[in-house]
């Protein structure tokens, strides 16, 4: 069990700790910065504390930042007319929409202010398409989740299989899926994501071919044109699946 993740919406035991050091950085560079010529006035009032960020490299997610980087590079070379995504992150629907016409399913609508883009609410399990309608279709860390409530959808156990037959029925022949999911030891590890094996993966996309294979390791680097077993026994790895029928 992992007490840590139990008792994180009480306190975050790791910040805690840093705390007391970035509290005292603060108020000295509160102090230092009054002391500057020219300076505004400072109110406790208006304070925004920051404590955190002064990291010796930016931090990022790698999971998601290099699958927005992969999955856009396809899209825009290939500049479908219109591209549909199934509840991916929104820099990255939001992203494509530069380039060409989005239509986003999600549970949770994601309503952007932006040409080019229409959202659509619904659910994954149940995709309003006919069957090999949708030439361009992408869903980047998504299929993962469904079923385990996180987001507000009901419990089912077979959430991720599912998820993935209904992305395999909608998408047309000759078309392409740009599917991203952690990968690794099968497990649930509840109510936050699945980890399955890139085999179990392509073993329930029967109907599709995979055309390019790329990833993030267990380390958080890029790896880029590799084979599913390259990931296989990773711990929290994510596969970046490009596929056709």
């Amino acid at each position: 069990m992992n007490i840590k993740k139990f008792l994180k919406p009480f306190f975050d035991i790791e910040t805690l700790k840093k705390a007391p050091c970035a509290y005292r950085k603060y108020f000295r560079d509160w102090l230092a910065y009054r002391q500057l010529s020219g300076s505004e006035q400072l109110t406790l009032s208006d304070a925004y504390p920051c404590l955190f960020d002064n990291t010796r490299t930016t931090t990022f997610d790698a999971h998601y930042l290099y699958q927005t980087v992969w999955a856009f590079k396809a899209i825009n070379q290939s500049r479908p007319p219109l591209h549909v995504d199934v509840g991916s992150h929104s820099f990255f629907v939001g992203l494509t929409s530069a380039i060409t016409r989005v239509v986003s399913i999600d549970i949770r609508p994601l309503e952007l202010d932006m040409t080019n883009y229409f959202p659509i609410k619904g659910t994954i399990l149940s995709l309003p398409f006919r069957d090999s309608s949708v030439h361009s279709l992408s869903c980047l860390h998504v299929a993962e989740h469904i079923g385990l409530g996180r987001y507000g959808d009901s419990l089912d156990t077979q959430g991720t299989i599912r998820t993935m037959k209904e992305l395999q029925r909608v998408l047309a022949k000759g078309g392409t899926l740009y599917l991203s999911l952690p990968v690794g030891r099968q497990r649930v590890c509840f109510n936050a994501h699945r980890i399955h094996s890139p085999d179990q993966i392509l073993s329930n996309l029967p109907e599709l071919s995979m055309q390019e294979f790329s990833g993030v390791d267990d380390r958080g680097k890029l790896r880029a044109h590799i084979t599913p077993d390259d990931l296989k026994h990773s711990s929290y790895a994510c596969g970046f699946f490009q596929l056709t029928k």
